[in-house]
């Protein structure tokens, strides 16, 4: 006797064709919705951007402030630990900081002004020189031509006199204003070290408990960020101009102490600043010294920014800013535009603030969602 084993298969339901014309009415309304949401966001964000262009004068002193208070706290709190109250321990540090850029200024100055002379006679023997090439094969310029060029520059001059005359005159302004904002940031420093630890309990106090933990959370990472971001800036452009400013010192090259600590200070502005001081250590090798001290200038200054751009600064940053090289070019180069020196200096820490924003709202949507934390992969290779 045998028997039938196949059991009977339940029909599944099948779907009901929906119309092309529906489905590509919801494409269009999920579309124009996202489309209103991204409209939204620029618009939001130009609206901050124009409110900080407004407030520039007011928040740049702010967010440098904030920047300078990252580098000094490691030691105010060391200092708390050891028992000085909080007024000492900020006003201490405010002082050191203080100091040590009176001292960086002080031993600029002297040095420009004592070989000014010296620099101004190379160039008119640089510019002799390059007349007596441009005469000679393979370019054969006469003398007439080379003339005319430097009678055209000169009269460019006595047009500019007057622009140079108003330019003195509001160089004065300039200078005021400078130093008004830079007793202000370093009030902010003191206030910023000395009450920057009552900072997280106001902030539970006034927004809540469940706002202030993600605040906190936020604002911890923020400053993590920041701090991170000075404390590699400072070592690579230290190691810059460590080896740089040695390759001046043993060719004798003119303001060799000037210039390196100018490229240490331009290391604080990526990519752009290094290419600057390196751009002027060669131009003042080749006016100071000779065209072969400018080459081997150009030769140490490529070999110490391949390694610095291709081990030294990735490895370091990976775990600070997590930002990729074309961004933080490109933010260099929009705060440059947009805000100076000061704008370029700035690009990077506000970027890798956005970078964490991001991040940190990437990690609750996914929590919320009811999915992993997405991993720290770090910055994307392109």
């Amino acid at each position: 006797m045998t028997t039938d084993d196949t059991t009977p298969t339940t029909a599944q339901p099948e779907t009901p064709a929906r119309d092309r014309l529906d489905v590509a009415k919801d494409w269009l309304t999920s579309a124009s919705r996202v489309s209103l949401q991204i409209i939204a966001v620029c618009l939001l964000l130009a609206l901050v951007g124009y409110i900080l262009g407004k407030l520039w004068a007011g928040v740049m002193p702010v967010a440098l402030a904030l920047l300078f208070a990252t580098v000094l706290w490691p030691a105010v709190a060391w200092l708390r630990r050891h028992g000085v109250g909080d007024s000492a321990a900020a006003a201490l540090m405010t002082v050191t900081g203080i100091l040590v850029v009176v001292g960086v200024v002080a031993g600029i100055v002297p040095s420009v002004v004592s070989q000014a002379d010296d620099i101004g006679h190379k160039a008119a023997e640089g510019i002799t020189k390059a007349k007596s090439w441009l005469q000679g094969p393979p370019f054969n310029i006469g003398d007439d031509q080379i003339s005319k060029l430097l009678d055209t520059l000169q009269d460019k001059v006595k047009e500019s006199s007057g622009a140079i005359a108003h330019t003195a005159v509001s160089g004065v302004s300039t200078a005021t204003s400078t130093l008004m904002m830079v007793f202000t940031v370093l009030i902010l420093v003191f206030f910023f070290l000395k009450d920057g630890s009552k900072f997280l309990p106001w902030l539970r106090r006034t927004t809540g408990d469940r706002a202030s933990g993600h605040l906190a959370d936020l604002l911890g990472r923020i400053w993590a960020t920041l701090s991170g971001f000075i404390r590699t800036q400072a070592i690579v452009s230290f190691i810059d101009a460590l080896f740089i400013g040695a390759a001046l010192f043993v060719l004798k090259v003119p303001l060799a102490g000037v210039l390196t600590i100018i490229t240490f200070i331009a290391g604080f502005v990526p990519i752009v600043g290094a290419v600057v001081a390196g751009a002027l250590a060669v131009l003042i090798a080749l006016v100071g010294k000779s065209w072969i001290a400018a080459a081997i200038m150009l030769v140490v200054i490529l070999v110490v920014q391949q390694i610095e751009g291709n081990v030294l600064q990735p490895w370091l940053q990976a775990k600070v800013m997590e930002l990729h090289a074309a961004v933080v070019l490109l933010a260099v180069l929009l705060g440059g535009s947009m805000w100076g020196i000061t704008g370029a200096f700035l690009a990077v820490p506000v970027a890798a603030t956005i970078a964490v924003v991001f991040r940190y709202t990437n990690e609750q949507l996914a929590r919320k969602a009811g999915e992993a934390p997405p991993p720290d992969t770090g910055p994307v290779e392109v």
